[in-house]
């Protein structure tokens, strides 16, 4: 997930997605004040309790094991770049990082075409679970149904239910990179890539079954699922935090892609890259952790005070420290401030959603809308970064040089700058007359 948030919206909104980077939505069946489906009582069926219990807790540890596991594996394709780079059959092809980009960044672009889908069809989330099991289109269709069984069991505690969930994305990123760097060494790619597949079923296949809804199909099949209110297209504001999310996400997979090849340029070991990936996964966590639980205390902290704290520093991280490093310390440092405050972007996303619309069916989709921004940058983060590698190359720089990596680091500075100027201009109104609402 790489690519994850927490968020609170109000009941018989749909369910957005869970990304390793990202935010969290409510249930999407309406429920009355004690939290129990109308539809379901009202029909004599016994539920299982919310909050708790071992129903509860089976899924949620379920989909803890999901989470660090198969979101772990695309966020630790940095090693696979570096290691493919030093391939003589795919060395100097600049299209290698467009694998991981593509596995992961689908989960992105998919989030508004698929929430309709799971709420409309939840009575077939077991079914789709099994059919997707797998990564690129099958992962956005399994992926999802998960993240509404969830919503289901864990209301008033959803905070602490997904904190946990966000916690797994840290797990896996600061285990999985040095797994799959020494498989790779040893065993070359093919026989790693088989072992993570033949790995990945044994693991979490057995707990699939654990995946149950507390609904049952009836109550789904007849809940009343309100219209989107799409008038939130007529604002400016979505506008402008949709074009500052979209700069944003072109920059920030970046990093994960390329700091393992630029240590490697650099001669900083063999072990430098997964080092970097680790400590870079770990302070994503606390970073989101951090940015989401301010960006709650809305009368406290400014959304956008957040917003551009998040770009400017990370912006400045890359210009600098990235840019300058010549030593493993400060390329950990690097890693370091740029994973906490560059994924501290997608932790307020809950809270540009409700500021663009308060609308308990529009705020969902206007952060689906948000993945869905995030998701170009992260496709095109590979066939970008490969031009910018090979433009470089092409001007006589060495492919073992680490200058051949000066215009990835500038662009995705360049990036987070225009994102936090984006921002700025909703204050421009006092000047050129300028007015976003």
């Amino acid at each position: 997930m790489s690519n994850t948030e927490l968020v609170t919206v109000p009941p018989q909104s749909v369910t957005a997605p869970l990304t390793h980077d990202d935010t969290r939505r409510e249930s999407t069946h309406p429920e009355d004040v004690e939290g129990e489906p109308i539809s379901s009582r009202e029909a004599g069926q016994e539920l299982a309790p919310v909050d708790g219990g071992p129903a509860a807790w089976r899924l949620l540890c379920a989909a803890f094991v999901f989470e660090t596991l198969l979101w772990g594996f695309p966020l630790s394709f940095g090693v696979f770049q570096d290691y493919y780079s030093k391939v003589p059959e795919f060395a100097n092809n600049r299209y290698i990082g467009v694998v991981g980009t593509i596995a992961s960044g689908l989960g992105y672009l998919g989030a508004p075409v698929i929430m309709p889908i799971i709420q409309r069809y939840q009575k077939w989330r077991r079914q789709m679970i099994w059919i997707g099991f797998a990564y690129g289109l099958g992962f956005l269709i399994f992926y999802y149904p998960i993240l509404s069984m969830v919503n289901e069991y864990w209301i008033a505690r959803r905070g602490m239910a997904y904190g946990l969930l966000c916690g797994a994305s840290g797990v896996s990123g600061s285990i999985m990179p040095f797994v799959l760097q020494a498989l790779l060494a040893r065993y070359g790619y093919r026989t790693t890539l088989r072992a993570v597949a033949v790995g990945l079923t044994l693991l979490t296949g057995p707990l699939i079954p654990l995946l149950k809804g507390r609904l049952p199909a009836p109550s789904m099949e007849h809940a009343n699922i309100p219209r989107i209110n799409w008038t939130f297209f007529r604002s400016p504001l979505f506008w402008l935090y949709s074009v500052a999310n979209l700069l944003q996400g072109f920059g920030y997979f970046f990093p994960a892609l390329y700091l393992p090849s630029h240590a490697s340029a650099l001669k900083l070991g063999d072990r430098s890259g997964a080092i970097l990936l680790a400590l870079m996964s770990v302070f994503q966590v606390g970073g989101q952790f951090v940015f989401g639980s301010l960006s709650d205390r809305s009368n406290k902290v400014p959304l956008n005070i957040l917003a551009c704290t998040s770009t400017v520093v990370a912006a400045v991280a890359c210009l600098t420290m990235w840019r300058l490093a010549t030593t493993l310390p400060v390329l950990i440092m690097f890693a370091i401030v740029y994973g906490f405050f560059g994924a501290g972007f997608t932790a307020i996303w809950a809270r540009m959603s409700t500021a663009i619309a308060d609308d308990v069916t529009a705020a969902p989709m206007v952060f689906s809308l948000l993945n869905f921004g995030k998701g170009i940058g992260n496709v095109l983060a590979g066939p970008i970064g490969g031009s910018l590698v090979a433009g470089s190359r092409s001007a006589g720089v060495s492919s073992s040089s680490s200058m051949s990596y000066r215009w990835v680091i500038v662009f995705t500075g360049g990036c987070m700058f225009a994102s936090a100027c984006t921002i700025c201009a909703r204050y421009l109104r006092g000047v050129t007359g300028l007015v976003v609402r």
